[in-house]
């Protein structure tokens, strides 16, 4: 068989809050939707934005750091794959799909001040990081010393 690969990349904002549920087996899971948009030329040549909306699902540890983390208006950096899903309708009998993204990596973009809770980064493949914020130490020091051109060994 040949190889296939189904990866998905996405950048984009949170349209909603997200919907956090537990399975009956106890495992948490995220349900979220996100923009991307593409800015393309018209007829006329003016510059017109075209919004396209992803169904996003998180399961485990990473649905509970957007339980945590992530709300409407978040920028989140995504990595995942594409699965549809179908069933039968109850009320109606007809056929019914859904197409999700299944997120394997998330790393947060906004800033405290932009509607998130901090710059996290969480992938299944790689250990979950957290980005210190904040400021460096100051060294009085070093900031008092100058260094002239006599200074440099070359």
């Amino acid at each position: 068989m040949a190889k296939s690969v189904n990866k998905v990349i996405l950048l984009g904002n949170v349209g909603k809050d997200p919907e956090i549920r537990s399975t009956p087996g106890g495992t948490m899971v995220a349900n979220l939707t996100l923009a991307t948009t593409d800015r393309q030329k018209d007829a006329q040549g003016n510059w017109q934005d075209r919004t396209e909306w992803h169904n996003l699902v998180a399961f485990s540890r990473t649905a509970e750091i957007i339980r945590d983390y992530v709300k409407k208006g978040t920028k989140l950096y995504v990595e995942g794959k594409i699965q549809t899903r179908s069933w039968d309708d109850k009320e109606s009998g007809a056929k019914r799909y859904r197409t999700e993204i299944i997120i394997n990596d998330l790393s947060l973009l906004s800033g405290r001040d932009e509607n998130s809770g901090g710059g996290y980064s969480r992938g299944s493949s790689s250990p979950a990081s957290s980005y210190d914020q904040r400021p460096a130490p100051q060294d009085d020091y070093a900031q008092a010393t100058e260094i002239s051109d006599d200074d440099i060994p070359f």
